[in-house]
């Protein structure tokens, strides 16, 4: 009985390369914009409100996990960046699969930061938004909607960028697991 891999060429055609480099620039392309465009909204944050005659503000550097989130996609977005030279720098030549062992080994990493950095802003913005009855801390976004949109369109541009970064994941971890033992 014939082998399924047996089945398939041991080299991919060109054609298969460059739809793989395409998919590669792309999405790292994307992830770069969605990081870039989640840390500048993020980093403008800031509003002013009147509360019972006082005045209160409300920023990104007033929380330690959104401002970890606004680093976490500052990094991951100058990473992203990088990692579109060295996608030309690798790639170019050809499908070298311990090249994108290195590739899998970025994205999986810029997966994680982005993902750790969204889990500690979503827990602080539900908080923020809905308060918790237990503690007695009250929801904060009655008063601050803008402050509260930006900080969600942020969350919705940086889960949108974990999502291009988990694509680039799984492209590099099929194109690596060809290595050569």
């Amino acid at each position: 009985m014939e082998n399924l891999e047996d089945k398939f060429e041991s080299n991919p055609s060109r054609k298969t390369h460059k739809l793989f480099l395409g998919a590669q620039i792309s999405l790292r392309f994307l992830a770069f914009g969605a990081t870039l465009a989640a840390t500048c909204v993020i980093f403008t944050s800031k509003q002013s409100a009147v509360v019972i005659g006082m005045t209160f503000d409300a920023s990104y550097s007033y929380s330690p996990a959104i401002m970890y989130f606004a680093f976490a996609n500052a990094v991951a977005c100058f990473f992203c960046l990088m990692s579109l030279f060295l996608v030309f720098v690798f790639c170019r030549g050809g499908a070298d699969p311990a090249k994108y062992y290195y590739l899998f080994l970025h994205d999986l990493l810029m997966l994680v930061l982005v993902l750790s950095g969204c889990a500690a802003a979503s827990a602080i913005g539900y908080v923020g938004r809905h308060g918790n009855s237990h503690t007695g801390w009250a929801p904060i976004c009655d008063n601050f909607q803008k402050f509260c949109s930006k900080v969600a369109t942020s969350l919705i541009l940086s889960y949108l960028s974990v999502l291009f970064l988990l694509m680039l994941t799984v492209i590099s971890a099929t194109n690596s697991r060809k290595i050569q033992v």
